[in-house]
């Protein structure tokens, strides 16, 4: 079985960086999932899918992976880049702004 070890992105719903610093260890699916006949919902016989340990370091996950024998696959984390900006960038009589958002010249 092989485990994935990665370092999940932040959330799109919210601007914080709540819980992207912990470092998480996966399984990959072993057994393709099935539809249930009677019910329609989809099954797995793997229970493994369901397991999702939390590291606080990369190390820390690797080293829980060769203990226990682990083949794995580290994913390096995607970094962000940010472009600083001032608020009154927003306002400015340069910024570009789409079609039509030239700025009119009083009469």
């Amino acid at each position: 079985m092989k485990a994935i070890v990665y370092r999940p992105a932040k959330t799109a719903m919210q601007s914080g960086r709540g819980k992207s610093e912990a470092w998480v260890l996966e399984f990959d699916a072993e057994t393709a999932r099935r539809i249930d006949p009677l019910m329609g919902w989809t099954s797995s016989g793997d229970t493994r899918q369901q397991l999702s340990l939390s590291f606080s370091s990369e190390e820390a996950a690797v080293a829980y992976c060769r203990k226990h024998g682990l083949d794995y696959e580290l994913r390096e984390p995607h970094v962000p880049r940010s472009k600083p900006k001032s608020y009154a960038d927003n306002f400015s009589f340069y910024s570009v702004r789409g079609p039509g958002s030239a700025p009119r010249e009083r009469p």
